[in-house]
């Protein structure tokens, strides 16, 4: 273990050391880094403070002497401490097959073992792509952690989205065999990193919350998701759940009462779905709320405006904006909400695309012509070249475009042709009445999306 891997394990960070390494960060530039960096790496707010912390306390020239220096003043050895656990939020996914009996006498051996690994595979891939940590395999069930080893805001989310992905994932395995899984989803306090045998595969969390996820997994009907009121209660108001009342668990004595996930609900953004309760009064923002009231009063008078509100994550930026609609509301005016995902950056157009399909009201059970009514009915709305425009946003949309004369465009023209046909949308609007476009979470769009704001900012300043 190099130095500053051990300086790491001594102010209890030593999870963060493949990362930094990974990014060539030693301490030649760690007094450089500020929360954004440290954000973007994907360390926890509460780690990031206690390294700014611990930074702050390196004068320039004991840097090359933290290891002893930090030993001086009683911190423990790395040798120490290479076995301790640390105390964790854990967000705990228990993810298990169901039928595996009947299927291991159905099946040859090979066969099973073939359908098992296709099955793990298929849940690994979705576990990773939401960076959730595959702890343990139980034999056909999965445990999984979201939020060790590196912790994200909105672990419990991540959770859900994993196993809302998982279930429709392993239909798709090719083979006989139609594959259904129970999952169970619980929040709470572990002591996580323990290392109870050989490979990150023994490094289990201590605590209630695994049993718990064990236990609602087991409630759980086929293809159903069971989450404890820890973890419902984190999610906020974005998901459609089913209250399944206090359960009585084995091996727990209190009653859980526990909720299925029945889907995402189709709301804005992610501060509506995480303040679905009534907000408090805002206080303090005076300042800010006047000047963008000042703006929207010359975007009213045809003085088209561009303001970027930027901050640290939680200082309220989503609750000015929510103010300022607020403020707003008696005046006619056309709201555009689009918000990015951090899960979608490699989404084409997706703010977009989700904006369209709340504004279309598209529903879960519309057939394909019924969505491309609704999307002919709304661009009618704004654009008087149906024929020209509706192909492109069939096409982003992923709607059927047979319908439509062929556009026999190569790739990047189609792109180009559908980021223009959105800024026509956006400025008919603007003619027929004023429009409050507001961009969440920026950092997180596509590229696709980002020419497409970058366009409609060209227009504004022209």
């Amino acid at each position: 273990m190099n130095l500053f891997a051990q300086w790491l394990a001594q102010i209890g960070l030593e999870s963060y050391a493949a990362v930094f390494s990974e990014n060539n960060i030693d301490f030649d530039v760690i007094r450089s880094l500020n929360e954004a960096d440290l954000r973007e790496l994907g360390v926890a707010i509460g780690d990031r403070k206690r390294l700014l912390q611990a930074v702050a306390s390196l004068d320039e020239q004991g840097v090359a002497e933290a290891g002893s220096r930090a030993l001086s003043i009683g911190m423990p050895a790395p040798s120490a401490r290479a076995d301790a656990g640390e105390r964790r939020q854990l967000t705990v996914m228990f993810c298990d097959l169901v039928g595996s009996t009947a299927l291991s006498e159905k099946l040859d051996p090979e066969e099973l073992r073939a359908v098992l690994h296709n099955y793990r595979t298929v849940c690994g891939e979705v576990i990773a792509l939401y960076e959730g940590f595959v702890a343990r395999y139980v034999g056909d069930g999965i445990l999984t952690y979201f939020g060790w080893p590196t912790a994200h805001e909105d672990d419990a989310e991540r959770s859900i989205r994993t196993a809302l992905e998982i279930v429709p994932a392993i239909k798709r395995i090719v083979g006989n065999e139609t594959l259904s899984v129970r999952i169970g989803i619980a929040t709470g306090a572990v002591v996580v990193g323990e290392q109870t045998g050989v490979g990150d595969q023994s490094k289990l969390a201590i605590g209630s919350t695994p049993n718990l996820a064990a236990r609602l997994q087991g409630v759980a009907a086929a293809d159903e998701i069971v989450i404890a009121p820890s973890t419902r209660r984190l999610i906020g108001g974005g998901y459609e759940l089913s209250d399944l009342g206090d359960l009585i668990l084995k091996g727990i004595l209190d009653p859980v009462r526990a909720f299925k996930v029945l889907g995402p609900r189709r709301v804005e953004g992610r501060f509506e779905a995480s303040h679905a309760r009534q907000l408090t009064p805002l206080i303090g923002r005076d300042s800010e709320i006047a000047l963008l009231l000042d703006r929207w009063e010359r975007a009213k008078a045809d003085e088209g405006q561009a303001v970027m509100l930027s901050a640290e994550a939680g200082i309220g930026k989503s609750r000015i904006t929510r103010a300022l609609r607020e403020r707003i509301g008696a005046d006619p005016h056309i709201a555009l909400y689009h918000q990015c995902s951090p899960f979608h950056r490699n989404s084409a157009f997706y703010p977009i695309i989700d904006q369209f399909e709340r504004a279309a009201e598209f529903q879960s059970g519309d057939s394909a012509d019924q969505k491309i009514a609704k999307m002919e009915a709304l661009l009618g709305k704004a654009q008087s070249n149906i024929e020209e425009v509706a192909p492109l946003f069939a096409a982003m949309l992923s709607l059927p475009i047979e319908k439509y004369p062929d556009l026999r465009l190569l790739p990047q023209q189609q792109k180009e042709r559908t980021i223009a046909a959105q800024v026509a949308q956006v400025m008919e609007l603007a003619n027929q009445r004023p429009v409050l476009m507001i961009v969440e979470d920026v950092h997180w769009a596509d590229p696709s999306t980002l020419e497409t704001f970058a366009a409609l900012l060209e227009r504004i300043d022209s």
